[in-house]
């Protein structure tokens, strides 16, 4: 997978960003994307309760089998579908959401059916960390796939399948998360690093902004 990073280049340096504006650590933690598992199993040593969810079966099955330890628990689950998630916060109540790169993989009409999912999880209590492609990411996508080779083996599905890394407006992150109720409590840059390489040989990073959001009272 090509967001499939090891944790300690991509999920530690999001954690230390994310830590200081959680109101509750004790919270559960939800990897809303979870993919294969790996960030989950990182943020399970790091907080009492996990879940990793995904709208893949097949990632969900393998991130369950990758976990050996039985670290944090794992379900599919569609973020988009408002009685899939009314029924997870039903059972865990507020939670954490660390998201990573999963809004520009969304049809644009599901984007804010997913953001407002993302609210109801967060109850009142919880915040989320998104990480997501900035609009420059495109720019560097494509020079990749133009390249004399085609686009590097891992990033050749992104776009066979459609997905458009970049193709969200930067500006239209906080306008999406005001309209499910959240504000944004921080935001900054940070390359999201993927798991391919150039031809260079250098690994290939995508310029990306973060942002925490949560509901806020007063």
């Amino acid at each position: 997978m090509i967001w499939d990073a090891e944790p300690a280049l991509t999920s530690a340096l999001h954690l230390a960003l994310f830590e200081p504006y959680l109101s509750d650590p004790a919270l559960p933690m939800v990897d809303l994307g979870c993919g294969n598992g790996t960030q989950t199993r990182f943020l399970a040593g790091r907080f009492p309760r996990v879940l990793g969810v995904d709208l893949s079966t097949a990632a969900v099955a393998r991130a369950r089998h990758a976990d050996l330890a039985g670290q944090a628990s794992y379900r599919a689950l569609d973020a988009a579908e408002k009685t899939e998630v009314e029924s997870l916060h039903a059972e865990f109540g507020d939670v954490n959401v660390y998201m990573r790169g999963v809004l520009h993989q969304s049809e644009p009409d599901d984007r804010q059916p997913l953001l407002d999912g993302l609210a109801a999880l967060l109850g009142e209590r919880g915040r989320a960390l998104l990480v997501e492609p900035s609009q420059a990411a495109k720019a560097v996508l494509l020079g990749l796939a133009r390249g004399p080779g085609g686009p590097p083996a891992k990033l050749a599905p992104v776009f066979r399948h459609g997905l458009a890394p970049g193709e969200v407006a930067d500006e239209a992150v906080p306008e999406l998360l005001g309209s499910a109720g959240l504000t944004v409590l921080a935001v900054g840059e940070l390359p999201l690093t993927t798991t391919e390489y150039g031809p260079d040989g250098t690994r290939v990073e995508l310029p990306a902004r973060w942002l925490v959001t949560g509901r806020t009272t007063g």
